[in-house]
């Protein structure tokens, strides 16, 4: 008789009680010290692999080994995303009630793909889509009331594509599901700013980058109204297919608002699909005094914002709506045999998966409703308004200070700021070291991005335990790391420029030198001839002479002696000739001087003891 196969250890109710309760202490926990690490994990490529067993266990093993090894392998190489000093990329919220909503979303494990697999994920997700299109001031076709709807997506990205998708569809009259797209046809229109995940969304759906055309911005690097209707004017006159444009409310770069209600009438007038990504700041609008940055919205025929970038939501949370949901569902719809229903085949019920590239989805409207319910409204506002008033004082400080400038409009939590440097350091570079050197001191985290061709850092403020004591300290890290690196380009600029006055007086004391030596030596031997005109051969000849004979000193009379009336050389007789001359023309000049003298001194004076 065979052996009964041995059960899985699967883990009992209590025991997960009992385990659940040690996870949730460890968050917690984990939460109260969070400002106790460095924001940005330290460990080199490859370090967390090593810290693990080759091969998995072959026997199961105790849960608080488990619990021991987030501390000692996992943690190090963690970049903590809620901590406090986070300012890096734009905040990535969660909040103790997003988290219990995944515990239970996790715990049901729903697989939400259609109405009739879990209702309730479905309805659910309807109602709390509707609340938030409310709560931002969406127009009423983005309700589920209306001929359009929400959905929470996956990412941005993902809604971006969708959009796209929804927009070929319609733009083709269904032809693209049938046939395909013809990428030779159709065009996008997106700006300079806008967030890479269009172009990304262009490529897989088959267009390639080709088609995407890229408008210009103004001096506040928002999309030119008039720039696009230029673009879509022409592209239509040349036979292609404007297809959709991507107006961006709070690009990633500097936060920039393409201005929707000037953009609307130009997509309409062209019949382009408007789609508006406002990853970041769509849900600022939570707060009224904020819609004035959407004001236009209600052109857009479709709209996507993240509940988990800044507000207390977890990843993944993405909301998006459209104003027609036909054809968003037209582009995405297949109905195999395995998922027919009653409730799908009536019509009467919304089936998800006909609004997202996959099939399967997750329970994820349960988070939205627990953080909605918990903090309320009022809740969500006071939140967004604390990261604007901060990041407000924050460009206040560095507007007042003259090692900064505030470099783009800040209309949300988001601070460019570009540091000042001396003339002749190279501004990236010092800026990019000086962000290095605070993220690699571990109390902040920042990103840096360009703007008109310079390095610039983003402060992006939202974090829930963010302060202003935690601004007030990155500002003054800021600040302490700029006053160091000036100073030290200042002295490596002093330290070459003294290196360059040695050189110079090194190199005028050896040319000193060289001349004193010079002096020393005399002059160097003339090869050349004395005058201009004389050939080398006059020269030898003239060297070749026999010079004339110089009367020796011994020669002069002895005293008492009678000396010859005129014993003056012929060479005295012939001085004063010149070479051309003959002694017959020169008869009348002066008769040489007497012989005696020319007698050297000390033969005058023997001449004159004698006298």
């Amino acid at each position: 008789m065979n052996e009964p196969e041995p059960l899985p250890p699967h883990m009992t109710p209590e025991q997960f009680r009992q385990h659940g309760h040690e996870v949730v202490d460890w968050i917690a926990d984990y939460w109260a010290r969070i400002g106790s690490f460095p924001v940005r994990s330290q460990v080199s490529p490859g370090d967390v692999r090593e810290a693990l067993p080759a091969a998995p266990p072959e026997q199961g093993e105790p849960f608080s080994a488990v619990l021991a090894d987030l501390d000692r392998v996992v943690l190090p190489g963690v970049t903590h995303w809620q901590h406090p000093g986070f300012l890096g990329y734009f905040p990535a919220n969660t909040s103790g009630p997003s988290v219990l909503g995944d515990l239970v979303s996790a715990g049901l494990g729903v697989q939400g793909m259609s109405w009739v697999t879990s209702p309730a994920a479905t309805e659910l997700e309807q109602h709390v889509l509707d609340w938030l299109a409310g709560l931002l001031g969406l127009p009423e076709s983005f309700h589920s009331t209306g001929p359009g709807g929400g959905v929470v997506q996956d990412s941005s990205s993902g809604a971006n594509l969708v959009a796209l998708l929804a927009a070929l569809h319609r733009a083709g009259g269904g032809e693209t599901v049938r046939r395909g797209v013809r990428p030779d046809e159709y065009t996008v229109y997106v700006s300079a700013e806008t967030h890479s995940s269009m172009e990304k969304a262009v490529r897989i759906a088959g267009l390639g980058s080709d088609a995407v055309r890229v408008v210009e911005v103004d001096g506040d690097l928002a999309m030119r109204p008039a720039a696009l209707a230029a673009r879509l004017e022409r592209d239509r006159a040349r036979g292609h297919r404007p297809v959709l444009v991507c107006a961006t409310v709070g690009t990633t770069s500097t936060t920039a608002v393409d201005p929707l209600a000037e953009l609307g009438p130009i997509c309409r007038d062209h019949g382009v699909w408007l789609h508006v990504d406002a990853a970041y700041a769509g849900v600022s609008a939570v707060a009224p005094e904020l819609r004035a940055l959407q004001a236009g919205v209600e052109w857009a025929d479709s709209y996507t914002t993240d509940a988990h970038k800044w507000l207390l939501t977890g990843f993944d949370a993405t909301l998006f709506w459209v104003a027609d949901r036909a054809a968003l569902t037209g582009a995405l719809a297949i109905l195999p045999e395995y998922l027919r229903n009653a409730a799908t085949e009536a019509g009467a019920v919304v089936d998800y998966r006909d609004w997202q590239i996959e099939l399967g989805r997750r329970f994820r409207a349960l988070k939205l409703w627990f953080v909605l319910r918990w903090y309320g409204a009022e809740g969500l506002r006071a939140h967004i308004r604390s990261g604007v008033a901060l990041a407000r004082e924050l460009a206040g400080w560095a507007e007042a200070d003259d090692r900064f400038d505030v470099v783009t409009p800040r209309p949300l939590s988001l601070v460019c700021l570009r540091p000042r440097w001396d003339v002749d350091v190279d501004a990236d570079v010092a800026t990019m070291t000086l962000l290095e050197r605070l993220n690699d001191g571990g109390e902040v985290f920042l990103t840096h991005t360009t703007v008109r061709g310079q390095a610039v850092l983003r402060v992006a403020i939202g974090a829930p335990a963010t302060t202003r004591a935690h601004v007030e300290r990155a500002w003054a890290l800021l600040c302490e790391g700029h006053d160091w690196l000036a100073a030290d380009f200042a002295e490596s600029a002093a330290e070459r420029a003294r290196e360059e006055a040695e050189r110079r007086a090194a190199a005028e004391r050896s040319r000193e030198e060289a001349e004193r030596a010079r002096a020393v030596a005399g002059p160097a031997p003339v090869e050349t001839p004395a005058a201009q005109d004389e050939t080398a051969a006059q020269a030898r000849a003239q060297e070749e002479l026999t010079p004339p004979e110089a009367v020796p000193a011994g020669s002069a009379t002895a005293p008492g002696s009678t000396a010859p009336e005129s014993t003056a050389p012929e060479s005295t007789a012939l001085e004063g000739l010149s070479p051309e001359s003959t002694p017959a023309e020169d008869a009348g000049r002066t008769a040489p001087p007497e012989a005696d003298a020319a007698v050297p001194e000390d033969a005058e004076a023997a001449r004159g003891t004698g006298s």
